[in-house]
């Protein structure tokens, strides 16, 4: 996983919501559609001065998982026992190998600076999230795949910027919400299908500001809204 790779995946998931591949650098992304996520930061290992990512950059010593348990398999992390006569010593002593371990990776392939990431695969700057494929930007979401800029989702595919949701397809800007698809700007909402501006509805289809439309209105309608977001700053 690259950031060309995170750029394709990017790309598929306009193309499938809006119908066009993303018009915006892989940075643009992370500055319109992720800037308030939580995501790995970029820091630097301890013992070998190379790039890392971490999901905590309240520490000042930072090592990979790679090297962790490279350190494991040839040194081992436990010391011969001494005299401590003080705190201080004992705290000193600690500090020696107190690292915090940088993208930890259980049970994943390609994947890119994640930490932590679970039983998943092509993931790109992403965090606490399992068994998901093919998302970027991402915090803790569950079984998703195809996600950018999401969090705190699961049963998910194909949607930007989905939080607090389920079983969502398809769909931007969704917020605590459950079983929508082909849906855009969704607040507080259950079982929509076609529907923008909707907040407190459930078991509906071309509504817009939670007023019912006809199908030709709305889509009319959607493809100015969708020129509106993709429009550049």
């Amino acid at each position: 996983m690259d950031e060309i790779k995170a750029k394709a995946i990017i790309d598929k998931i306009f193309f499938q919501i809006f119908g066009t591949p993303s018009p915006y650098s892989l940075d643009e992304i992370l500055a319109n559609f992720a800037f308030d996520l939580k995501l790995p930061q970029k820091v630097q290992d301890s013992i070998t001065g190379e790039e890392t990512w971490s999901e905590s950059i309240n520490g000042t010593k930072f090592i990979t998982q790679k090297n962790m348990e490279k350190h494991d398999e040839v040194k081992g992390w436990m010391l011969p026992k001494r005299e401590v006569k003080t705190l201080k010593e004992l705290l000193n002593i600690w500090q020696t190998i107190n690292y915090i371990t940088t993208e930890r990776q259980y049970d994943c392939i390609d994947v890119a600076q994640c930490d932590p990431i679970y039983r998943s695969e092509k993931c790109f700057r992403s965090t606490d999230c399992t068994e998901c494929k093919q998302i970027v930007f991402c915090d803790g979401c569950h079984r998703c795949e195809f996600m950018l800029a999401s969090q705190r989702t699961v049963d998910s595919g194909f949607c930007i910027r989905v939080d607090d949701s389920g079983s969502c397809s398809n769909s931007y800007h969704v917020t605590c919400s459950k079983q929508i698809s082909n849906s855009l700007f969704i607040q507080d909402c259950g079982n929509l299908h076609e529907c923008i501006f909707c907040s407190h509805i459930s078991n509906r289809k071309y509504c817009i500001a939670n007023m019912q439309f006809e199908e030709t209105e709305y889509f009319s309608i959607k493809k100015a809204i969708i020129q509106w977001i993709l429009r550049k700053k």
